[in-house]
């Protein structure tokens, strides 16, 4: 079996560190032996239910041991996940259920109040209209219903159908080549567009976060950052799995639950935006929870202020990382060393992690001096294979060999990348990426609003948020409260803007196209 696919790292680390724990779900615990061989047992039910490799299998459902053990069984039988954010609304889950083809769904019912299913059209009959690949929804939690199986139920029939073929799964047939996951991403205009990765691209990169980083065996990770994401399943799982450290589980964040695992639990690794940090420096009653095994915090490429950084390894961990990628790269690209000053660690990104390259050119494509402004491009392994069926948009994107990131940015003396400014307009609220685009078109849908500009401002607790600046038509009327709830039926939380300003027009360029730059210089 290859070294570079991930049901050999995960036999690999169960080899290796049979009896330490890997998963703490609540109160269930399992070692790295107990979870291969739950995994085992799912891959030979989803080989059993006829899941070939190469299949899509979409996981819609908050961070938790049934996530690990799905997402891990699948590529044992050589599936291919897409994850989904749990926050979606039925509109944002239906384009990546149809564009990857998704044939299995595994859901947990009730998070967040929230009916997965259901929200996707099923019917009394059990089926679900415009997605005829998805041949089976699995609950991990709930009862079964039309069109809708227990976890218990897809194993045992599965095993049944299978026989022996269930017991023969082949993990070592996957290949390092192989396109291990599909994380969709939100581009400026447009429908979101599907990255794949290998599996091979996966470990090599989280081989080098978890080397820059210093997670290592005998941590225990907390992982909060949610696994639809590739911050909590690729630096969470997939790096804990690499290293033999244990997964500690958190299914949002939420402070006094946190303080109160990191001391139970005895945590050492807490990976998150910077929220997260100022969430726990300012938490009431944080000096009554032990929080003394706390070792290593590591935030992304947000503007992190330096005074923040001190604080941060003055009072909660000794180690503090930045790190800065795109899902287009794998999720890495650069990272901070542990052993950088803090004024690195607060106003970089670190330096390219091993084998890849950042080049920072100006619009004709040649390089800049270190200092200078540029476009962020980069080079190698981490580089995705491509946009899921879209080979203009992965030719736009990927140019010999080198992907244009969107970002802008300059390189130090040292080869440490800062992230200057953003040339796709993306900001980020809580560590999510909202796209404005996706926004307007959002508010668009609204029959009192003409038009719209959606741009990020600073805020103290989430990094940014949105605020939409909204030209109304004609003899309509609105108000804010209503656009915002308009915006919550039918987007996730962090994508819904913070406040709503009406304006009588917006900033245009030449072509007609609205000036987010020039909105953002306004009150």
């Amino acid at each position: 079996m290859s070294e570079l696919t991930i049901p050999a790292v995960l036999a690999r680390a169960a080899g290796t560190f049979p009896d330490v724990e890997a998963v703490v779900d609540g109160d269930v615990r399992v070692t790295y032996a107990e979870l291969r061989e739950r995994v085992r047992e799912a891959a030979g039910a989803f080989a059993g239910a006829g899941v070939a490799p190469g299949d899509r299998v979409a996981i819609w459902a908050p961070n938790s041991l049934s996530w690990i053990v799905t997402v891990l069984g699948a590529m044992g039988a050589g599936a291919t996940l897409v994850p989904l954010n749990t926050r979606f609304k039925g509109d944002e889950a239906r384009w990546p259920l149809a564009k990857a083809r998704v044939k299995a769904l595994f859901v947990e019912d009730g998070f967040l109040g929230i009916d997965y299913p259901d929200m996707l059209g099923l019917d009394e009959s059990g089926a679900i209209p415009g997605l005829p690949d998805l041949e089976t929804v699995v609950t991990f939690n709930g009862p079964a219903r039309p069109g809708v199986v227990t976890w218990d139920e897809f194993a045992g029939k599965a095993v049944a159908a299978a026989g022996a073929r269930a017991a023969d799964v082949r993990p070592e047939d996957v290949r390092p080549e192989d396109v291990a996951d599909i994380l969709f991403t939100s581009g400026t205009t447009g429908r979101p567009k599907g990255v794949m990765c290998t599996h091979e691209q996966n470990i090599r990169t989280y081989e080098a976060w978890t080397g820059r980083t210093g997670v290592k065996a005998g941590d225990r990770y907390l992982i909060v950052n949610p696994m639809f994401h590739s911050f909590g399943y690729k630096a969470g799982v997939l790096a804990c799995v690499l290293k033999g450290a244990t997964m500690v589980l958190q299914r949002t964040f939420d402070v006094p639950e946190t303080l109160r695992l990191i001391e139970r639990e005895k945590i050492t690794v807490l990976p998150g935006p910077p929220t997260i940090y100022t969430s726990l420096l300012d938490a009431p009653g944080r000096g009554e929870h032990d929080l003394s095994s706390l070792r290593l915090a590591v935030t992304g490429a947000a503007d992190v202020p330096v005074a923040l950084v001190r604080r941060i390894r003055a009072e909660l961990f000794p180690q503090v990382v930045t790190a800065y990628g795109l899902t287009e790269s794998s999720g890495t690209v650069t990272a901070c060393s542990v052993d950088d000053d803090d004024e690195t660690i607060a106003t970089t990104c670190g330096r390219p992690i091993a084998d890849v390259e950042v080049a920072i050119v100006d619009g004709k494509g040649e390089r800049v001096p270190a200092g200078t402004d540029g476009e962020v491009l980069v080079r190698g392994y981490n580089v995705m294979s491509g946009y899921l069926d879209d080979p203009e948009a992965t030719a736009e994107t990927i140019r010999d060999g080198w992907l244009d990131t969107g970002d802008r940015g300059r390189l130090d003396e040292r080869g440490n990348l800062t992230i200057t400014g953003r040339t796709k307009e993306m900001f980020v609220v809580g560590g999510f990426n909202v796209y404005p685009a996706e926004v307007e078109d959002v508010l668009a849908r609204h029959d009192a609003v003409a038009e719209s500009g959606v741009v990020g401002v600073p805020d103290a607790r989430m990094g940014e948020v949105g605020r939409a600046y909204v030209r109304l038509r004609p003899g309509r009327a609105t108000t804010a409260e209503e656009l915002l709830a308009h915006c919550r039926e039918l987007l996730a939380n962090f994508k819904v803007p913070r406040e709503v300003v009406f304006v009588d027009d917006l900033p245009k360029t030449a072509s007609g196209k609205v000036r987010r730059v020039a909105l953002k210089e306004r009150p």
